[in-house]
């Protein structure tokens, strides 16, 4: 699966982060990645862990990233990437599992 978004400027991630010299904070980054995989699945999953998280690049405003992801090896496993302009951003491990009931609410 891929995704090729703008880091929009107004994005209230930039807000603070940091003032006269904003970057798009790694956890919003994440975050593009998490919501990329959900829509792919068809179950009611949720993110629950990360492993091997690489940043290797600042993302300014107004910076298009590309975002690839794909099944890895074990269930719910995905490798991920963010690049922009063939040069590596982000990139790690991401993994899913069903909403368990009991905790759905927390």
């Amino acid at each position: 699966m891929a995704a090729r978004v703008t880091a929009d400027s107004s994005s209230p991630w930039f807000s603070g982060h940091f003032p006269d010299d904003p970057i798009l904070p790694g956890i919003a980054q994440l975050k593009m990645v998490a919501d990329l995989i959900a829509a792919s699945r068809k179950d009611d999953s949720r993110m629950t862990g990360l492993s091997r998280i690489k940043f290797r690049k600042i993302v300014r405003p107004g910076q298009q990233l590309d975002i690839y992801a794909a099944p890895g090896k074990l269930k719910g496993q995905y490798a991920f990437r963010i690049s922009s302009s063939n040069e590596d951003i982000c990139s790690g491990m991401m993994f899913f599992a069903q909403k368990d009931n009991k905790t759905a609410n927390l």
